[in-house]
């Protein structure tokens, strides 16, 4: 007894200072979300002894942003140091293989376009511009005798050189007329028009006065109409890298992108000499080809593979080709019902990767040449993403970003023999450390099909177990992504719960993190059984949690998280109100104007024309008569995947039935909200439109 009182008093001392702590602690702000320093992917020196990564300071004022590169010692024995302070942003870092230089491209004063620019960590000074093409230079990549650099350029199909892109430039800026002109498929592609210019690959000697070669000019490969790199949200990305001796090239291509309007497109991997020629394809299976890496050793050519199916989603898969020989394609952990996110080839005989799982992103590896993955590092709590290795490294030296919803991201050193890992930055602690955020609650529950869905919660700041709160259901958006435990901006869940709100995030079907067969399944079932699941898990929620208020709820996404909303909108009138960001209330008029059309094809079992049930059935606006609950709709003007003419049918016929409504259109915004000043006042009528119908 006399020992239980000797604790007793200093478990109190304890949990007073724990709670005064708390107390100490604020909600989360906008300016705190927008303003957090962003910490870009480790890019790891080849020797292992330094990790290089940018750091964007954002501004609410564009012209008042900034984003410089970081170097830090990899083995933690000292902080990060700022390397550049131009007014600029440098992107796509790259090491030289003796690991005492670095490129990169960046637009500074005095140049019209994006330049490479190589700057000497050995010996110092001011880095140097080594590229002057008119169309610009990105992406830079060192041959491996360090002479010589590639590059991707967009420039105008046919021209041979720097001064045949010039003479077109000046010839297009002095028409009297503007038009696009299409003869094919796709003409748009996220928020942007589709251009007629293509990527090519350049080499640039580092010789003073050399002048960059264009590997890809009078090829017969970028005569076709369909050809075109990896298309991605920014443009098209060739992943190009050097061979290991030098002498050649890979990179990824497709060229069927003109049939983009009535079958998949897919991308192979292709072998040019660095001297020239027309490159050779090196994988024929069906499928989508992208981030190719040799091994250490330079004997297998590594990439993620994608393969076509008649199945709208497939896992991503690692594999490799025997290089130089080429070969067989041998698939890397075949049985592990997960996508890889990103991977690295270790020195010791293993490649290891990162997949996601149930709202974290974890560490597997899996023999260099087939085998069983196990699984490295089985966090709970939050995501690792963006892994990269030393390449000349005798031991694994494994560096990503890990984040949580609690922590932005920041630099790790991965130990994968211990299961664990080091920051090597924290670039935001101070800022995080005054904030109220309660870490995320997991729950799973048995959906009425028979399914297991898995859902978090977001507390507000304050939170007390003993009072009510109203439940707001944010719905992401893809379908193919998943709610992850992670510091997000356009959607944070903390600064969503800031005014008094549970927060609840649930992976319906169609959610990645929980195998292909899953992920699968909202193929001819696009609205209907995910919109089912959240109202399940709404109630889950309410019978688990007494702390929520069941008599107070709320619904609201972007993009497909915005497809279900206008879909509740339909069909339950459950919510007090609802929010739709760049949502779709017509199947048919959305694929009529949206940049892909191909895929909502095969998602609702043909073509618009022949009115398949899906087109009918599970169409919002063919439910219109239903619609009663109040709804915020919100839509930017430059989104060509949700084009604004949904927003504006929304709109017409909430109005036409008096439905209590408000619209928002972003003239300068896309599918996203990305700046800082509409981003503020996208959450402040967010927080409104909350207290309008559901009370403080």
């Amino acid at each position: 007894m006399r020992h239980r009182k000797s604790i007793l008093p200093a478990l109190c001392i304890i949990f007073a200072a724990a709670a005064a702590q708390g107390q100490s602690k604020r909600p989360i702000t906008h300016e705190d979300v927008w303003l957090m320093n962003r910490v870009g992917a480790p890019v790891p020196s080849p020797d292992g002894r330094w990790v290089l990564f940018s750091v964007s300071e954002p501004a609410y004022d564009e012209k008042d942003q900034s984003s410089d590169l970081w170097l830090v010692p990899a083995d933690g024995s000292a902080g990060p140091r700022r390397l550049t302070f131009s007014k600029g942003s440098e992107s796509a870092a790259a090491w030289s293989l003796d690991s005492r230089k670095i490129a990169f491209s960046a637009k500074r004063d005095g140049d019209d376009s994006s330049q490479i620019y190589v700057l000497d960590l050995a010996s110092g000074g001011e880095a140097m511009r080594v590229t002057t093409v008119s169309t610009g230079a990105r992406n830079p990549q060192w041959r491996p005798d360090g002479k010589a650099i590639l590059f991707t350029s967009s420039v105008y199909p046919g021209a041979p050189d720097d001064a045949a892109n010039k003479k077109i430039a000046a010839e297009r800026k002095a028409r009297k007329y503007r038009a696009r002109v299409y003869d094919g498929f796709p003409i748009r592609n996220w928020d942007r028009w589709m251009e007629d210019t293509q990527s090519h690959v350049f080499v640039q000697p580092l010789e003073p006065g050399s002048a960059a070669k264009d590997l890809f000019a009078g090829t017969r490969m970028v005569s076709e109409p369909g050809f075109a790199g990896r298309i991605s949200s920014g443009g098209d990305e060739l992943d190009v890298i050097w061979s290991p001796d030098g002498q050649s090239i890979v990179f990824v291509a497709t060229t069927n992108r003109n049939a983009a309007a009535y079958s998949e497109t897919r991308t192979n991997l292709y072998r040019l000499a660095a001297s020239g020629g027309e490159p050779v394809a090196l994988t024929s299976i069906a499928g989508n080809y992208s981030r190719p890496v040799f091994s250490p050793d330079g004997k297998r050519l590594y990439f993620s593979f994608t393969p076509e199916t008649n199945r709208l989603y497939n896992l991503d898969r690692i594999a490799f080709l025997p290089w130089p020989a080429g070969g067989k394609q041998t698939v890397l952990a075949a049985e592990l019902d997960r996508s890889p996110t990103s991977f690295s080839v270790g020195p010791d005989g293993r490649v290891y990767f990162l997949a996601e799982e149930a709202g974290n992103e974890k560490l597997y590896s899996v023999p260099e040449g087939g085998g069983e993955a196990r699984i490295v590092i089985d966090t709970a709590h939050g995501v690792y993403s963006n892994l990269a290795g030393a390449r000349g490294s005798t031991s694994p030296a494994l560096f990503a970003n890990w984040e949580s919803a609690t922590n932005p991201p920041e630099i790790v050193r991965i130990d994968p023999s211990g299961a664990r890992h080091t920051n090597l930055s924290n670039i935001n602690r101070e800022r995080v450390s005054k904030l109220d955020l309660p870490p995320l609650r997991h729950f799973w529950f048995t959906s009425k099909a028979g399914k297991r869905i898995h859902n978090m919660i977001a507390l507000p700041p304050g939170f007390d177990e003993k009072k009510k709160y109203p439940l707001f259901v944010v719905i992401h958006g893809g379908p193919h992504s998943m709610w992850r435990d992670q510091f997000v901006i356009r959607w944070n869940y903390h600064l969503l719960a800031a005014p008094g709100y549970v927060v609840l995030l649930t992976d319906y079907t169609g959610s990645t993190g929980y195998g292909e067969k899953f992920a699968q399944a909202i193929q001819g079932d696009p609205l209907k059984t995910p919109g089912e699941e959240l109202n399940e898990a709404a109630d889950e929620a309410i019978r688990l949690f007494p702390f929520v208020d069941g008599s107070r709820q709320a619904a609201g996404g972007a993009s497909y998280g915005g497809h279900l909303a206008n879909w509740l909108q339909a069909t339950t009138t459950r919510y007090r109100c609802l929010i739709s960001h760049a949502g779709l209330v017509n199947l048919e008029s959305q694929w009529a104007t949206s940049d892909t059309i191909y895929s909502r094809e095969v998602t609702n079992g043909g073509p618009v024309w022949e009115q398949g049930p899906i087109w009918r059935e599970q169409n919002p606006i063919r439910r219109a008569p239903g619609f009663r609950t109040p709804i915020l709709v919100t839509v930017g003007e430059l989104d060509f995947r949700v084009p604004i003419n949904n927003s504006i049918e929304n709109w017409s016929v909430l109005q036409r039935l008096r439905v209590p409504s408000r619209l928002i259109v972003f003239p300068d915004e896309n599918h996203w909200v990305m700046k800082g000043e509409n981003s503020r006042f996208f959450y402040q009528e967010v927080h409104a439109w909350l207290k309008k119908h559901l009370g403080p």
